[in-house]
């Protein structure tokens, strides 16, 4: 795989031909479970922040705060599943994107906390000074109703697209790291998280820049 430091490089320069003037310009960078979409989007943050001199010009906004309560997918069958796009609430992330690209105020989004595994209401800020916003997620080029409307939405696209055998290694190595047996971790990333990642690559719209594995 290209360094992030590259592929966020790439991405910072791209973004800067997507830039808007009129309004927040809005960036989408997508790609399944184990991609590397958050550490790259937190890096491209970083680097146009610290370009600008200000740690408020841009702002990353994770799709992960729209996950449904524990409760909820309890009662529709959906917990061993979370993850999956119909643990989302993809209405509300509409909407916050909707916001970022028009509201021209302070804007409160939700959070997800992993120690608690659930959301937090309100507990992220994005402020009214902020030019830039990058949401991150797994679905937002996804081909299916309600989240296909989100690509119109975004100024520009940007897709990750490592192989599965590089997902199934970063995906074992996140459970193990977070103390799962080795047995614990192959059922939650051959059971739900490569599931999520084939749906992913199969059925997300073309972004205006993909990124993928490199010699």
């Amino acid at each position: 795989m290209a360094s992030i430091a590259t592929q966020a490089n790439a991405v910072v320069e791209f973004i800067d031909r997507a830039a808007r003037s009129d309004r927040r310009t809005v960036i989408g960078i997508a790609g399944p479970p184990g991609s590397g979409k958050s550490t790259l989007a937190e890096a491209v943050v970083q680097q146009l922040n610290h370009r600008a001199g200000d740690s408020d010009h841009a702002a990353l906004l994770p799709m992960d705060g729209f996950h449904l309560d524990n409760e909820l997918l309890l009662q529709r069958d959906l917990l061993k599943r979370k993850g999956a796009p119909e643990t989302f609430d993809v209405g509300g992330l509409y909407e916050l994107v909707v916001s970022a690209r028009t509201d021209v105020g302070d804007i409160h989004y939700p959070l997800f906390d992993r120690a608690l595994d659930r959301a937090l209401v309100d507990a992220g800020l994005l402020r009214s000074t902020t030019s830039i916003v990058v949401f991150e997620g797994n679905y937002l080029l996804l081909d299916a109703p309600i989240w296909d409307g989100l690509t119109e939405l975004f100024d520009a696209t940007v897709f990750l697209k490592p192989s599965l055998e590089t997902l199934e290694k970063r995906l074992m190595e996140r459970w193990l790291g977070f103390g799962f047996t080795p047995e614990q971790a192959a059922l939650k990333v051959h059971e739900n998280d490569l599931k999520n990642a084939r749906l992913v690559l199969e059925h997300s719209g073309v972004a205006d820049l993909t990124l993928g594995e490199k010699a």
